[in-house]
């Protein structure tokens, strides 16, 4: 099983929806920030819940992560991390429930593509 790490700067939005995602379709995966927010965004906290994903927390990147990772993806952390793919996603910050959602949506599709 391919492990799989998805990095963001804040991990309160992109990177929690892609590894509740992935999980969702079986994998094992994690999620982490460059610089990790307090809390999740609202409206992404409230998209996570729809999707059976409640009470996730925003926490560091650590070199733990980078070593357990078989395949890094980047979700808009720039040089903080070497990624094996950058995703180009915009930051939920700000979001109502309907874009997240949407963006919940075009995220699945990417997931979808990586290997299990």
């Amino acid at each position: 099983m391919t492990r799989v790490l998805f990095v963001c700067v804040q991990n309160a939005g992109r990177s929690q929806l892609a590894q509740a995602l992935y999980e969702r379709r079986g994998g094992e995966a994690r999620s982490a920030g460059s610089q990790p927010a307090d809390e999740i965004h609202e409206a992404v906290a409230e998209a996570l819940e729809e999707i059976g994903a409640a009470g996730q927390r925003p926490r560091a990147l650590t070199d733990d992560d980078l070593a357990w990772a078989d395949f890094v993806v980047s979700l808009g952390c720039g040089d903080a991390v070497a990624a094996d793919v950058e995703w180009n996603f915009a930051d939920p910050v700000g979001m109502c429930l309907e874009e997240v959602r949407e963006l919940r949506a075009s995220l699945d599709r990417k997931v979808r593509e990586l290997p299990l």
